[in-house]
Order: structure tokens, then sequence, then C-alpha cells
């Protein structure tokens, strides 16, 4: 038991005392003077503006949905006709990147809509991609049923759930 108190007692003074005397080194000071600089007369400066950098803001075809039937993640008619402009936009503007955003509508339950959301988005990407569009400007994510558009409970409000949302980022 002696022992034990002597080992403590050790402990608790050496401890501290190494972390005093193994700190960190001051820095130093340098206190001489800075040579004062000599004001030169100002000379006007002209400043030529330059043109802004264009950015594209997106497209009004980029902010359309496009949207599927229902339990489907089959590219209807008018999908296809849609993502084909939203190609030529991209193509037009190569350093973009977008994320495409699958949704559903309320019935079925979570994980299923999670995995359809997922499955419609990745269809509209894989649409995309056969056009030309790399692959690394496009990302997916499914929001299920999370993000509804319309809240009601019929058949004309399911089907503006029932969509593909492109964020230009």
């Amino acid at each position: 038991m002696q022992k034990k108190k002597w080992i403590f007692l050790a402990l608790v003074l050496v401890i501290p005392g190494l972390m005093f005397s193994v700190s960190c080194q001051k820095k130093l000071v340098d206190a001489s003077p800075e040579p004062m600089a000599k004001e030169e007369p100002k000379e006007e400066v002209v400043v030529k503006e330059e043109a802004p950098v264009a950015y594209k803001a997106p497209s009004i075809i980029m902010q359309e949905d496009i949207y599927f039937e229902f339990d489907k993640a089959m590219l209807t008619p008018a999908a296809q006709d849609n993502l084909l402009r939203k190609a030529e936009w991209l193509r037009e503007n190569s350093d973009t990147t977008v994320t495409i955003e699958g949704h559903c509508d309320a019935r079925g339950t979570n994980e299923y809509n999670l995995a359809l959301g997922d499955r419609r988005a990745e269809s509209a990407k894989a649409f995309l991609v056969d056009l030309g569009i790399s692959a690394s400007r496009l990302t997916t994510i499914s929001y299920g049923e999370e993000r509804p558009v319309c809240n009601q409970q019929n058949d004309e409000c399911w089907a503006k759930n029932r969509r593909d949302n492109f964020v230009v980022n």
C-alpha cells in the first residue's frame, strides 16, 4: 500500500513538472524599428472595367420537371423531349453540374417510394448520359414522397408529385 502512495505522489509531481518544462517555445519578438517608407507622389491610376463574367443562369428548361406514370420509372415521350432540351443546354454550359432529384406520390411505403424515386432519377441520368452528357456532371438523389408539390389526395395532385426535379449546381 505504501508503494502505491509513492508511485501516485511521484506521478502527481512528475507529470506537471514535465508539462511545465516541455512547453512550447515562446516566439521571439523583433523589437527593431522598421524603416519608414518614403511617400512618393501618388499617380492617378486608371482602372479599366472588364466585361463581367457571363454566367448563364439556369434556363427555364432546366427548371422544368419531368413526370412519370404511376408506379413507373420509364421515361414518357414528353419526358424524353424535355431531356433532349436539357442535354442541349448542358452541352452549351459544360462547366455546370446537375443534381437529379427523384420524387414520388404518397401512395406506397416510404422504403418503396425512396427506391422508386431513385430508379426515376437514375433513368433520367442514363438518358442524358446516352445523349453524351458526362456522368460525372450528374448526381442523383431520391426524396421519395418526402417533398410533395401538392398535398391533396387525388389523381391530379399525385401526378404532380411523380417527378424528377433538376437542380443546377
